[in-house]
């Protein structure tokens, strides 16, 4: 049996095959510079908080400053996660990177099954495809930290990958029975 018989298989095999692949989606329609520019500085440069309304819960509840959909940044996503008394967000992964600023409470991370700790004016930073969730390990006072993410920038890439382990909780934790997320100027 000669060399190259004794490995082909009838199985393509991705590192040594000679056929084309697309690893970045094409950008069809007209593209020109100086129109996307113009685009990018129409937009707004202050969003309020105040006009933003947080989304979800009972236990993790978010609220987007700036979003992929929104089309105001083209590398960044940044939104606000508060976590009610003991709880916790969903176990998921995405192959975007994001860094957590925690700016009150106590809580832990655990990242593909080991346990991180943190507390205020500390970073979390989850790395790219690594299954993750989020704790706040204060049975009666809410966490809070700022998220900022590179998402825009592997949707443009189209590496969209994000998958949900176990969904957000939909029942409230026993401390956080009633609990609402603290509007700016909220103690």
């Amino acid at each position: 049996m000669d060399e190259k018989s004794k490995y082909s298989t009838n199985i393509e095999d991705h590192y040594h095959s000679k056929k084309d692949r697309i690893f970045v989606r094409g950008i069809q329609g007209e593209y020109n510079l100086n129109e996307e520019l113009k685009r990018l500085r129409a937009q707004p440069r202050v969003r309020r908080g105040k006009d933003l309304k947080f989304v979800d819960g009972p236990q993790a509840f978010t609220k987007h400053y700036v979003e992929p959909k929104d089309n105001i940044t083209q590398t960044f996503h940044l939104h606000l996660e508060e976590y009610a008394p003991g709880a916790e967000s969903q176990k998921h992964g995405h192959v975007n990177e994001a860094a957590f600023y925690i700016l009150d409470g106590t809580g832990y991370e655990i990242h593909d099954n080991i346990r991180y700790d943190w507390e205020a004016g500390d970073i979390a930073i989850v790395h790219a495809n690594c299954v993750h969730q989020h704790f706040n390990a204060d049975p009666y006072k809410p966490a809070r930290a700022l998220v900022i993410k590179t998402k825009p920038m592997y949707v443009f890439m189209n590496m969209l990958f994000q998958k949900t382990v176990i969904p957000r909780p939909t029942e409230p934790t026993e401390h956080g029975k009633g609990f609402v997320p603290r509007e700016e100027g909220d103690k």
